[in-house]
């Protein structure tokens, strides 16, 4: 009874985890491919004998391919190709190796799926031309092709450019062989009609009102004669393109507000490298107020708002139907500026049922206006059982100073001096209170004064029958 209590608890636990972890290293063996060893993480391919003829691939049984971050691939010479499929499951992949092979190529979309590649290893291989479209999605920290007899053309005059833009840490001697097999270095390599290209938007004020339309040209150059497309990255508004040569035109119509300082790129790209010229969109639009709730407490009550509008918007407040005059108790915060979007709120410090009532947010630009309007409750009136909102507490809160994360504000300094029909509920609850304290003051006088007289009523009969007491003479 005593040895199966020991093997239960921790114990048991620790016994299934190590069970589960041989089972899990036997499935990835059975599935690693022959001349390759496997791991949950990682491929090495390093045996030449019997080697690999085609790119290493799990079975279908084996643990999940996106979970290797690492494939390394050495001594196979039978290896020549890296089609379009071969590495589409393993999404995860970080870096690849492939060294002292016989790879000569390398498919166009080979590396389309595998985003997460950071380190990229050729070295000693077969490769005479190898294509910039390759990587042109990729954001490597490192791309290492030394011992490929290149092809002196203009297909690997990139891999000049970017050594040349993108200096890495150890500098690579590169060659290629011309037409008599001549060895020439990469870095003195010259082509003729084979240089980067050029682009050049020409475009309007694009600062535009919501709804209208705008039309964008641009125009490439370069030798050998690029391709022209268009980069909109997420842009909401419909649009279109027309390509003729080296000119194009980007239509946008009907602008959303949503579309406000994304940015529109032309971009030339040929066999070298590419190009791009850029601008920005402003989309000038009404105020819209897309949030307004009921009074918030953390530090001071706060009424949250959220107002979207370019220019940006002025704000006003007003409470029960009259203009609120902004001070240092009752102010307009702004805490969170998103491009075109407002994020504050109407702070209040120590309210109470005197700022119980309607508050009404108004935001204007030159486009429009929007408002909107919610009733506040603080708290009840003094000695009266309010349970008409239960949702706020019938405390007042201290004064903690203003909130670390303001950005700015709309603070409206008052003067001290109120304006006709324009409210100051600070300065009335303070009057309240000062009517309450010097009421008390005079009741408590009025009290002690009446003691005073009835004590001294009492004391003058005491003293007279003290003295007829004292003259009464005595017999004998």
């Amino acid at each position: 009874m005593s040895s199966w209590t020991r093997w239960h608890g921790p114990a048991m636990a620790r016994l299934w985890g190590f069970c589960w972890l041989i089972v899990g290293f036997w499935r990835a063996a059975l599935a690693c491919p022959t001349s390759c060893k496997c791991s949950a993480s990682r491929i090495w391919c390093g045996d030449p004998s019997p080697g690999i003829v085609a790119f290493p691939k799990l079975e279908a049984t084996s643990a999940d391919p996106e979970n290797i971050t690492e494939i390394y691939i050495a001594n196979q010479k039978r290896l020549e190709i890296i089609n379009e499929d071969d590495l589409e499951a393993y999404v995860g992949l970080k870096n690849l190796t492939i060294v002292d092979s016989g790879l000569k190529s390398v498919a166009h979309k080979a590396f389309l799926k595998n985003s997460n590649l950071q380190h990229i290893n050729f070295t000693r291989n077969k490769l005479t031309i190898l294509s910039r479209k390759h990587f042109r999605h990729l954001d490597l920290s490192e791309l290492i092709l030394v011992g490929n007899p290149f092809t002196c053309s203009c297909d690997v005059m990139w891999i000049k450019t970017l050594q040349e833009t993108k200096p890495s840490p150890e500098t690579q001697d590169l060659y290629c062989l011309d037409e008599n097999s001549k060895n020439i270095s990469l870095a003195n390599l010259q082509i003729p009609h084979c240089g980067l290209p050029s682009a050049n938007l020409a475009a309007p004020n694009l600062t535009v009102e919501e709804g209208k339309s705008i039309t964008l040209s641009c125009t490439v150059a370069g030798d050998p004669v690029p391709n022209l497309y268009w980069d909109v990255g997420n842009l909401v508004s419909k649009h279109m393109n027309e390509t003729s040569h080296t000119q194009g035109s980007l239509r946008i119509t009907n602008i959303s507000s949503d579309d406000s300082g994304k940015q529109i790129s032309c971009v030339a790209e040929n066999l070298v490298g590419e190009d791009q010229d850029s601008v920005n969109l402003t989309v000038h639009f009404a105020p819209t107020i897309t949030f307004l709730e009921s009074p918030t407490s953390d530090h001071h009550w706060c009424i949250p708002f959220t107002v979207k509008g370019n220019p940006k918007p002025a704000l006003q407040w007003f409470y029960n139907g009259a203009i609120l005059n902004e001070s240092k108790y009752i102010c307009t915060k702004i805490h969170v500026t998103n491009h075109t979007e407002y994020h504050g709120c109407l702070q209040l410090d120590n309210p109470t049922h005197m700022n119980n009532g309607d508050y009404k947010l108004v935001a204007k630009n030159e486009y429009g206006k929007d408002e909107k309007q919610i009733s506040a409750h603080f708290m009840g009136w003094p000695g009266i059982d309010d349970g008409a909102n239960p949702n706020y507490p019938d405390v007042i809160y201290e004064d903690y100073g203003t909130a670390a994360n303001d950005i700015g504000d709309t603070t409206n300094k008052s003067n001290g001096t109120l304006p006709t029909g324009v409210v100051d509920t600070g300065r009335e609850h303070l009057s309240v209170y000062a009517v309450v304290v010097i009421a008390s003051v005079v009741g408590f006088c009025l009290l002690v004064m009446l003691f005073l007289l009835k004590l001294a009523r009492h004391s003058k009969f005491g003293m007279k029958g003290f003295v007829l007491f004292h003259k009464i003479p005595l017999d004998g």
